[in-house]
């Protein structure tokens, strides 16, 4: 009867869940809606959570139809990191608010600008209006020569540093007070929550002025160039016609160049640390893997999950494939070395070595730390990232002609084709790589690619030499560390590269090699005495 009983409760889930599916013609995943359809996707979630039978019934039944079967040759194996993520979706499931189980990423009290006029963003999309959240540190002088504009990390907020409003901890604390490297003792700081990003900014979780509802994936594609572009007229609303520097790390090490080559007028000086002037395949590739993963679990819903339930799942493997990143393997080795979590229990599918429950705590820690679809974006913005002349000539040639057409009339909304994307009808084959650089070679122009490197790095290729000409004036300090993967510390040898051959005689390079640091990417963060001391004797 328990079997039976299990059965038709199975039964009755499944066509629950069926019957909460809307019906569809065959192309309609290819459209995105105007609007997000938000009730009937959370009402066939919930129904079918609702409809799932108890998991101590199904063990019950199990066990009386083993006794009626014959027993199999092992016991089924158990998966309690998959029964914890059920139970997070359950839970998710339940809003304790009207306002769904979508948490709040703020960080704390901060400052906003908000901006009631438009941007055009580098790929033809409009926000009418945005807003950037900052954060201060020190004093600005009375002529406003010494601010620092600090730049963050892919999904860091404004808050580097403990404020009187907001005491919790920065995210590089130790880097910036008095006498510190950043001395605020000395420089007015200021750093912001890019635009795109969930921490105050305007991104995809933001309200979409046109019908009130969450952007969600009708954001448009964004370029880290837009996101300095929006910092720079938070500068204008403070009155800083020119910072005394602009530093940042990782992705903050690639807004800082970009900065200095989009306004080389408005900035003194160029701190760029474990970052590049050209995101590469590697790099690329690692952040897709996490874009896949996060778009594939169902809960994304094509970005309109607010309201829902979040794909906190999606978000905990992108986490750890990204945390794989971010160090580095001799580190890991020392760390954790081949240990097991409990020796003395049989192996598992789940979480066993200690790498492995690392890996799972930093995942599940920040599956709901931070906005999905900023992930998504801001990545991107990441990908699309080079400093070469041609990249830049070509986005300078998109942007006046968006400009024109709003000037005809035609302008204020992206149109419908610039928002769609066809795959490949044949399917990627492998090239020779004499093969490769020529396609790169008729796709990029005069993008100068000459012989394939084997030492990348040490001969940067003209275009970006070219592209990096607007810094040949700055004092420019270039940071890299041996143990990072993320950004390898051949790509900081060619941004120093590409500025001595652009005409630049004030370039500090560092590299950290293994025996200073094994700390792979996140050196930036931990390494005070390095990072911070070659920083603050480039500052002064």
């Amino acid at each position: 009867m328990a079997m039976n009983a299990a059965r038709s409760t199975l039964a009755g889930a499944r066509v629950a869940l069926r019957s909460s599916r809307p019906h569809s013609s065959p192309t309609a995943h290819l459209r995105s809606p105007s609007r997000p359809q938000k009730l009937p996707l959370i009402n066939s979630q919930r129904r079918y959570l609702q409809a799932q039978p108890n998991r101590s019934a199904q063990a019950s039944a199990a066990a009386s139809e083993d006794t009626q079967q014959p027993p199999s040759s092992n016991p089924a194996l158990s998966f309690p990191c998959l029964d914890a993520r059920d139970s997070k979706t359950a839970s998710l499931s339940r809003p304790s608010s009207s306002t769904g189980p979508e948490p709040s990423y703020t960080r704390g009290p901060h400052s906003t600008f908000t901006s009631s006029s438009p941007i055009l963003l580098d790929w033809g999309g409009v926000l009418p209006s945005y807003s950037i959240a900052y954060e201060t540190w020190g004093r600005l002088n009375p002529d406003k020569s010494n601010a620092i504009l600090l730049h963050t990390g892919l999904s860091a907020s404004s808050h580097a540093h403990s404020t009187p409003t907001n005491p919790a901890p920065g995210w590089w604390e130790k880097f910036i007070g008095a006498g510190k490297p950043v001395d605020t003792d000395k420089y007015f700081v200021i750093c912001t929550n890019v635009l795109g990003g969930c921490y105050g900014s305007t991104g995809p979780s933001s309200r979409d002025p046109a019908d009130g509802a969450p952007y969600a994936t009708r954001f448009p594609i964004l370029t880290l160039d837009d996101m300095v572009r929006a910092q720079f007229a938070l500068l204008d609303d403070l009155g800083i016609q020119k910072l005394y520097a602009s530093v940042g790390a990782s992705m903050g090490g690639m807004q800082s160049l970009a900065a200095g080559v989009l306004f080389p007028e408005r900035v003194g000086r160029v701190a760029s640390i474990s970052g590049c002037a050209r995101s590469h395949p590697y790099s690329i590739a690692m952040r897709h893997t996490q874009r896949q993963v996060l778009m594939n679990d169902p809960n994304w819903a094509r970005g309109f999950y607010y309201g829902g339930i979040p794909p906190h799942a999606g978000m905990k493997l992108a986490r750890e494939i990204a945390t794989v990143t971010y160090r580095s393997g001799p580190e890991w080795e020392l760390r954790f070395g081949r240990r097991r979590a409990d020796a003395e229990k049989p192996p598992a599918l789940c979480p066993d070595f200690l790498i492995e429950t690392y890996l799972d705590h930093q995942g599940e820690k920040w599956s709901l730390e931070y906005d999905a679809n900023s992930l998504l974006y801001v990545s991107k913005a990441m990908d699309l990232f080079d400093l070469g002349e041609a990249s830049r000539l070509r986005a300078e040639r998109r942007r006046e002609g968006y400009l024109e057409k709003e000037r005809g009339g035609a302008g204020g909304k992206q149109d419908e084709a610039s928002c769609s994307l066809t795959l490949p009808e044949v399917p990627y084959q492998e090239q020779e790589p004499e093969q490769a650089e020529q396609n790169e070679k008729e796709d990029e122009g005069e993008m100068a690619g000459g012989e394939l490197n084997p030492m990348p790095g040490l001969d940067p290729p003209k275009d970006l030499v070219d592209g990096l000409a607007p810094l040949k004036s700055h004092p420019t300090l270039v940071m890299g560390v041996a143990s990072d993967i993320l950004f390898p510390a051949w790509q900081q040898r060619e941004i120093a590269s590409a500025l001595r051959e652009a005409g630049n005689q004030n370039v500090t390079h560092v590299e950290l090699g293994e025996e200073i640091s094994l700390f792979g990417h996140d050196t930036f963060l931990l390494d005070v005495q390095n990072v911070g001391g070659g920083l603050k004797g480039f500052l002064g």
